[in-house]
């Protein structure tokens, strides 16, 4: 049965649409809704509302009193106080991590990068220096409650209060104050109890908006939740138990490995599989059910795999109510994660056979496709190595990917035969994907 294209509700700017109008028509809505009307303009010249995710948190943000007009609450923590508490805090275990990933090319192009806790206070704040001077207006700094609660509608409150990656555009702020900033943030969980330890988000001008951002930001999100597996694993008291090795990377059929013994997978068992580690919570049915297939997918299939599932791995690795995996799981979807964490770009070139279950249908998986995807390719345009740009744009994920060939290109010395034939490549996609 085909279905119309779902719009994702989680990101703010569409490829190719106009910044420069939609933040007009969302200007006009905000305060339209300010105003107290029930109905609000459209946004979009197809017709379309606000999307819904910020047309809640502004409701939320107006039922808890925030002032539109306010420039949020000076730093609740300062100086040794605040020192003190983020040393100790779990985030700053990952905080190398997204330095690498994200801070040392955001500061190069004047945006921030923002770590908070699990309330909302920015624990760090890192990036460009003027712009953030430019940020203390708001009070977008260090020790700062960015909670939904104290400034409205903002990435990394919203995120936290949603549990979900979001992007937040412009005037989609609540605060007015926010109006010409943008930015893309994600919470973080702790690995071992699934439980939200705070959040990073990107800030800057509408570029921040673009759908890149949130890929980034989820990929550098999953790289640090792995980074942090292996610190709580590795520290005093933990022991890791029984460990199943799965391989879900590549055109190959999927597989595990417990115990020395190999079994293969079904399609629908790796998603299982890879969506119940991406969820060490752990999972409803319905919930379950909904990452594998959006509408056509109901909890009794979802049990009846489950429990198929169960007779291969044994009884001791599933957990039910919710359904999630007792025994550690090490991936090669992992490997890439902990390269990339570790800032090895070749490690991780060389452990990405290809993209995760790539005939898997599952938004779920979907989602972490893509986020793996952006996270390994942002990594190698960053390096500058001619040697690896050339393996990824040989492969299939990177054939038609322009912007990793002009990155080949300019490692390139213009004398070289090299460089006329990777010229030639360049300018022939570049004319027939009309970038």
């Amino acid at each position: 049965m085909n279905r119309a294209p779902q719009r994702n509700p989680w990101m703010a700017v569409r490829p190719g649409e106009d910044v420069v109008q939609l933040a007009r028509r969302v200007s006009v809505a905000h305060q339209t809704f300010l105003d107290g009307a029930e109905r609000l303009p459209t946004v979009r010249p197809a017709g379309e509302p606000m999307r819904s995710v910020v047309l809640d948190s502004w409701r939320r943000s107006r039922d808890l009193g925030v002032n539109p007009d306010g420039f949020g609450d000076a730093g609740e923590l300062e100086g040794a106080e605040l020192r003190s508490y983020r040393t100790a805090h779990p985030m700053a275990m990952i905080r190398p991590v997204v330095r690498r990933l994200l801070v040392q090319d955001a500061a190069e192009a004047g945006l921030l990068v923002a770590i908070s806790d699990a309330r909302g206070r920015l624990l760090w704040v890192d990036g460009d220096a003027e712009v953030k001077d430019r940020a203390l207006a708001m009070n977008f700094a260090e020790g700062a409650d960015w909670s939904e609660d104290r400034v409205g509608t903002n990435a990394p409150g919203t995120a936290l209060a949603l549990d979900h990656p979001v992007q937040i555009f412009g005037a989609e702020h609540f605060s007015r104050a926010v109006h010409d900033w943008s930015c893309s943030a994600a919470p973080v969980h702790d690995p071992i109890t699934g439980q939200i330890i705070g959040a990073i988000d990107i800030t800057g001008g509408p570029r921040v908006a673009a759908p890149e951002a949130l890929s980034l930001i989820r990929a550098t999100v999953a790289a640090a939740e792995s980074e942090l597996r292996l610190h709580l694993l590795a520290a005093p008291g933990r022991l890791s138990g029984d460990i199943v090795r799965v391989r879900v990377l590549g055109s190959g059929r999927p597989t595990v490995i417990r115990r020395d013994e190999r079994i293969a997978l079904s399609q629908r068992h790796a998603e299982i599989l890879v969506l119940l580690a991406e969820h060490p919570e752990g999972l409803s049915a319905d919930h379950l059910a909904m990452l594998l297939d959006e509408s056509e997918l109901d909890p009794v299939t979802v049990r009846a795999e489950m429990s198929r599932l169960r007779k291969i791995l044994g009884a001791d690795a599933l957990g039910s109510r919710p359904y999630r995996l007792l025994l550690e799981l090490d991936s090669d979807l992992d490997r890439v994660r902990r390269a990339l964490a570790g800032g090895d770009a070749q490690a991780a070139l060389h452990a990405y056979p290809g993209p995760v279950l790539p005939r898997s249908l599952a938004p779920g998986i979907e989602e972490i496709r893509a986020e793996l995807r952006g996270g390994l390719r942002a990594a190698l345009l960053g390096t500058g190595d001619w040697r690896l740009l050339a393996r990824w744009t040989g492969s299939a994920e990177g054939r038609e990917d322009v912007a990793a060939w002009a990155a080949y290109l300019a490692c390139l010395d213009p004398k070289s035969s090299m460089y006329a034939q990777v010229r030639s490549q360049f300018l022939l996609l570049d004319s027939r994907l009309g970038i």
